[in-house]
């Protein structure tokens, strides 16, 4: 899908990251920007929202994870989206390539087409108020500035990038950057709240597509090519443009703010009138739904006696608490943590812990989504899983086989239509099929409602990589 040159700005909702510091709750394969952390939107739905509440601007593009790009789909259509351009990256490569390849793709029609960068990730209360916010910064964009959105600090954060900002009269509370800053100890960060020149670096860009690429080019030559080949040699999926693999596999990891902006001279700050929160720790999300020192924050079926100050969430059971002070508990189907909350970044080293054994709960949640609907591990053992699988109307797995494993279906909800090699037949509720190894075989649901089944898995390898498939609606590879 071409991209209208007439347009002012095209927002860039940059959804690619795959973070571990929210574990349990969030996992490589469905990270925090896709969960609903803090009302009945997802991050990622509220960054396509703002987008759209932006004066002038186009429809955004997305760039993300390629893993991502059926849950990308379903988060769009569950907020009434579709159509966007989508990139999708096969392995990240952080801000700097990310908005290269974005800005690339965007001045094929218009060079000087105004670029927003907007992580998927954040908090922001007000889209009005960062919609103002962001037009503020046109006309220095639009002069070749690389415009920064500051957040006047609210306390001495040791967990944000800081910008130096020029002192005196700003027109529509624009500085220059003086200066940007590391994230600084405790006692920095408190001479810089006290000071009044500091702001938080919230991450967001409004740049000019040529002005940024060739401040890329002068100070990370080497990201530039590798970004610019990858979208060369991208291929289109019929759902997105999928980037070139080897090219992005060449291509350093760095930020935006360590690529260019510690180079540049001709930055420009918006000091923003909007809550903001970068959802990057349980502290922060303690803080973003507290509402004051002390509160508590409890999702899901919980009761708390004598709490204060803790971030409490279960994802089904019930969990209750007695006297606690300043903890996250964090209870899914699969897995409990438990940490005070000054400790609570520390998930990241349990994290690679559980990744170094090998244990799938890094990667997933019980439930998974896939393009077709998703399944529910509900029990398993070395040569059993028993799973729950739900095929949204209209849609079909892959004919596909197994090499290691065969397969019992029970239909629990709905009509399924079933291929087992060169049979087709209809099975109804509480009617099932046995599917041998090595036998082809496919799921459909014709109807208009969802269809579940039970499926009960035996063999000497369950993995999901023992999958060959024949025939695919979604493009995927034939054992992915």
């Amino acid at each position: 899908m071409e991209m209208d040159s007439s347009s002012s700005i095209i927002p860039i909702v940059m959804c690619g990251g795959s973070g571990t510091r929210l574990w349990p709750l969030s996992r490589r394969q469905h990270p925090k920007q896709f969960l609903k952390l803090y009302g009945e939107r997802s991050p990622f739905q509220e960054a396509v929202r703002r987008a759209g509440a932006i004066e002038n601007a186009r429809p955004p593009l997305v760039i993300g994870n390629e893993d991502h790009r059926f849950l990308i789909l379903d988060e769009l259509a569950e907020i009434g989206v579709s159509g966007l351009n989508i990139l999708l990256e096969p392995v990240a490569r952080n801000t700097a390539a990310a908005l290269a390849m974005a800005a690339i793709h965007a001045a094929r029609n218009n060079p000087k087409a105004l670029l927003l960068a907007m992580p998927a990730d954040h908090y922001v209360d007000d889209r009005t108020r960062f919609a103002a916010s962001v037009k503020r910064g046109v006309s220095d964009a639009k002069a070749g500035a690389i415009v920064l959105f500051g957040v006047k600090p609210t306390g001495p954060n040791t967990g944000y990038g800081y910008i130096h900002k020029s002192t005196g009269h700003a027109k529509d509370g624009v500085h220059r950057v003086m200066e940007f800053k590391e994230k600084p100890d405790a006692a920095t960060a408190v001479e810089y709240l006290s000071s009044g020149e500091y702001l938080w670096n919230s991450g967001v860009f409004l740049v000019r597509a040529d002005v940024y690429l060739s401040a890329l080019e002068r100070h990370a030559p080497d990201i530039a090519a590798a970004a610019a080949s990858a979208v060369q040699s991208a291929k289109w999926n019929g759902i997105a443009l999928q980037l070139n693999r080897e090219a992005l596999m060449s291509c350093r990891s760095e930020s935006i703010d360590y690529a260019v902006m510690e180079h540049t001279r001709t930055a420009k700050v918006v000091e923003v009138d909007y809550t903001w929160n970068d959802l990057g720790t349980w502290a922060s999300l303690l803080h973003a739904g507290a509402g004051g020192a002390g509160k508590n924050v409890a999702r899901g079926d919980v009761l708390l006696t004598d709490v204060e100050g803790s971030f409490v969430h279960s994802s089904g059971k019930l969990v209750t608490a007695v006297g606690l002070r300043n903890q996250v508990v964090i209870s899914t189907d699969d897995a409990v943590f438990v940490a005070p909350i000054d400790r609570a970044s520390e998930v990241k080293g349990l994290v690679a812990a559980l990744e170094s054994e090998g244990r799938e709960e890094v990667e997933l949640h019980p439930r998974v989504h896939r393009p077709w609907g998703w399944y529910e591990r509900l029990a398993r053992d070395t040569e059993m899983q028993v799973k729950l699988i739900q095929v949204n109307p209209g849609a079909s797995l892959s004919l596909q086989m197994h090499h290691h494993r065969s397969e019992h279906w029970v239909v629990v909800r709905g009509e399924a239509e079933v291929t087992r090699d060169d049979e087709v037949f209809t099975l109804r509720m509480q009617e099932s099929t046995d599917l041998p190894a090595k036998t082809r075989h496919r799921l459909r649901n014709n109807g208009t409602e969802p269809l579940q089944i039970i499926e009960v898995q035996r063999g000497s390898y369950l993995g999901e990589d023992d999958i060959v498939r024949f025939d695919d609606n979604y493009g995927r590879a034939a054992n992915s």
